[in-house]
């Protein structure tokens, strides 16, 4: 069963989206190197494809995985940051790559985000190995605001149109602000800011009613008693916010959060995806991957390579009936 209605991590603010950035890209056709068998893989070190650049999140997430992967495969991960045009440089890389098990990719949200944003790149274009991270998102308003629950927002929000901070146009916080008017009928405008610590800052200096962020982004101004928190997008609370409602307890049945996995290119011979995948998940259970994951204030989220082909699928067609694709 798909869940009701999650949208998923952050495009770059305001990136220029063009058809002609992705120009380039196409079909993936080339064959494993014949020197590299199935049963011998892998007999030589991975590279490991970062759309972002050095020291971000999906940086971190990745030398995370790849240290927790090493041992187990008994070869040298090496991460390569390939950032630019919201991620797309490093996936138009990718997808032209042998499809032999030795480049694989940090596959953010955006890979399900682009193609309704007239990019050539779908996640059916690749093999999705594993899901291992999840950023789920939140709601905040100033200490003192009259919302002290997702509904008084919302129903406020009927009334009169709220503005709301973001991380950026085209950014997954925006497309959580369009998610919840959608869902609800809600009047917010979107504000968007170059970054998520500037449109929290934006909610803190009352330039706007409230911000859609990651729980990292308010986890500090919470405790200090300057913001109130009222909804955590998310299935379950999540355990630096316990005393936060998820947005479903409060009758607003939607999930939106920020993903990470791994992915590779399409058509890797099944002894060597089967390899891949269960190092992925062997990893994610490591406490190095998961104290580096958590410490961010994200969650350790696995799907195995069906799951979350799937999955990422299924965002795909929601960011597209969401931007009217």
């Amino acid at each position: 069963m798909k869940p009701p209605q999650i949208l998923s991590l952050a495009l770059a603010a305001g990136c220029a989206l063009s058809v002609a950035a992705c120009s380039s890209a196409g079909i993936n056709t080339k064959t494993p190197a014949a020197s590299s068998s199935e049963s011998d893989y892998p007999s030589k070190d991975i590279t490991l494809i970062v759309q972002a650049a050095a020291g971000g999140g999906s940086d971190l997430s990745s030398r995370a995985l790849a240290s927790a992967m090493e041992p187990i495969l008994g070869k040298s991960i090496i991460v390569e940051n390939r950032p630019g045009a919201s991620g797309s440089t490093a996936m138009l890389h990718v997808k032209d790559q042998p499809a032999d098990g030795y480049t694989i990719g940090f596959a953010p949200v955006e890979i399900s985000m682009l193609g309704s944003l007239n990019y050539d790149i779908a996640p059916s274009d690749y093999d999705m190995l594993g899901q291992i991270m999840l950023g789920p998102g939140v709601i905040s308003v100033p200490a003192d605001s009259p919302y002290n629950t997702l509904k008084e927002f919302v129903e406020a929000a009927k009334t009169t149109e709220l503005t709301a901070a973001n991380s950026g146009s085209g950014s997954i916080w925006e497309m959580a602000g369009l998610s919840l008017a959608d869902a609800t009928g809600a009047k917010i405008k979107s504000v968007p800011f170059d970054g998520g610590a500037p449109a929290v800052a934006a909610v803190l200096g009352k330039q706007v009613d409230a911000a859609f962020s990651g729980v990292n982004e308010v986890k500090q101004n919470l405790e200090d008693g300057k913001l109130k928190v009222l909804a955590i997008f998310h299935s379950e609370r999540h355990p630096e916010l316990p005393d936060v409602p998820t947005a479903t307890e409060q009758g607003v049945n939607i999930e939106i959060g920020g993903w990470g996995g791994i992915y590779a290119p399409k058509g890797l011979p099944a002894e060597v995806k089967k390899t891949l995948e269960k190092a992925i998940k062997e990893a994610t259970e490591q406490d190095s991957y998961k104290n580096v994951i958590t410490s961010s204030g994200n969650l350790v989220v696995y799907r195995n390579s069906k799951e979350f082909s799937t999955f990422a699928n299924d965002e795909a067609e929601r960011f597209a009936q969401l931007l009217g694709k």
